[in-house]
């Protein structure tokens, strides 16, 4: 069995993740099909996913990409996580991983509606709520915002029990998982989420069909392979948010190849991919919470040794972090007046000292004295 070093699988993340000076890409399509799928979460992340991986980027750039050209899509799926999605890989989404999120939700949702006392079924009255929004935006193109389509579907603008969530959002939600909706234009600024909502067909003006499930978990795999690879089991099954039974099936599909790691667990990576990679030299990336580097894997310890605690809040959801050749050695905040600070959780070298300084005033010119406010603090950030 071929072996991957811890050094080597650093090395295959700087020059896969567009992480290094010489292999950054230049635009957000490109940066999104690198890492497969970017996480939206928090609207800011996807702009400074971008940020991070290209040599020159502007807000307008991903604007381009999201809401003009379309070419990239956010979509709720793995984890009921909404990520941006490249197009192309909608189709594989759709029957998979988007599936089972929606399949959740609807036993949830049919569950509360009724405890709420609004109908003695839930499904049917799920349904209903479905259409209605459906019907509701049909004839308008540039869509509603979630506001808009509660004060209009009486129905729907109701709380759900035990919460403050309207069930306008809930069922949304749900509306986007299954492809029927999507988040169209932003009315609020780049770091902001208030989304139009419209339909999917209005967005991207035809849809194509989607795979089937197992083709999908298929696919999906083979792009999180080529992008994370080499990973264990638990490490797909737990970024695909599905079973072991289905990431099987895919490695068996895709005659992936198993390697042994340092960590004494065994890998796996696409027949066509195992050649090893040079080394990228000294990097030094600063990427914002929640990025798709930090949130590849289950199994994080090659490069985030012993900070996880520093650097992960109590849900398992990554503040932002300082790189050097491909581990985690800090994380960085901005302070009152939006300039950038690292904040080291262990020694590094001046060299790499300097080139992180040298990346958090990039960082800093290109905020222009913005602010990034988030809800995923961690420790060592809040320790600051």
């Amino acid at each position: 069995m071929q072996h991957v070093s811890d050094d080597h699988r650093r090395a295959r993340l700087a020059h896969r993740h567009a992480l290094t000076p010489t292999s950054r890409v230049s635009t957000p399509e490109a940066v999104t099909t690198a890492m497969t799928v970017l996480h939206a979460t928090e609207p800011a992340t996807v702009y400074l996913s971008c940020w991070a991986r290209m040599p020159e980027m502007h807000i307008a750039d991903v604007d381009r990409a999201l809401h003009t050209d379309r070419t990239l899509i956010k979509q709720l799926a793995m984890r009921r996580t909404l990520f941006v999605f490249p197009r192309a890989l909608l189709p594989a989404a759709w029957s998979s991983a988007s599936a089972r999120v929606a399949g959740t939700e609807r036993a949830r949702m049919a569950k509360d509606v009724v405890a709420t006392g609004l109908t003695p079924d839930g499904n049917a009255w799920l349904d209903q709520a479905r259409a209605e929004v459906l019907a509701h935006l049909a004839d308008l193109p540039d869509g509603r915002t979630a506001l808009e389509i509660r004060r209009a579907i009486p129905l729907i603008d109701v709380k759900v029990a035990g919460s403050e969530t309207w069930s306008a959002s809930r069922v949304l939600t749900h509306l986007g998982a299954t492809a029927d909706i999507v988040r169209g234009t932003n009315t609020g600024r780049w770091n902001t989420s208030r989304p139009k909502w419209t339909l999917m067909r209005h967005w991207l003006g035809s849809i194509p069909d989607p795979l089937d499930a197992a083709e999908g978990y298929r696919e999906l795999v083979r792009n999180w392979l080529r992008t994370f690879g080499p990973g264990t089991e638990d490490d797909i099954v737990w970024w695909l948010g599905s079973t072991k039974a289905a990431v099987r099936m895919a490695l068996s599909a895709l005659d992936a190849v198993t390697v042994s790691l340092d960590s004494g667990e065994v890998g796996w990576l696409l027949p066509d991919d195992l050649e090893e990679v040079a080394d990228p030299g000294l990097w030094v990336a600063l990427l914002p919470v929640l990025d798709p580097t930090v949130m590849g894997w289950r199994g994080r310890d090659f490069y985030l040794g012993t900070h996880r605690s520093q650097l992960f809040d109590t849900r398992g959801n990554a503040g932002t972090t300082a790189w050097v050749n491909g581990r985690i050695v800090g994380c960085w905040i901005q302070d009152s007046a939006g300039v950038v600070e690292i904040r080291l959780l262990e020694k590094i070298s001046p060299q790499a000292h300097r080139a992180l300084t040298d990346e958090a005033h990039r960082l800093t010119t290109w905020l222009a004295g913005h602010r990034i406010e988030t809800g995923y603090v961690s420790p060592a950030v809040r320790q600051g």
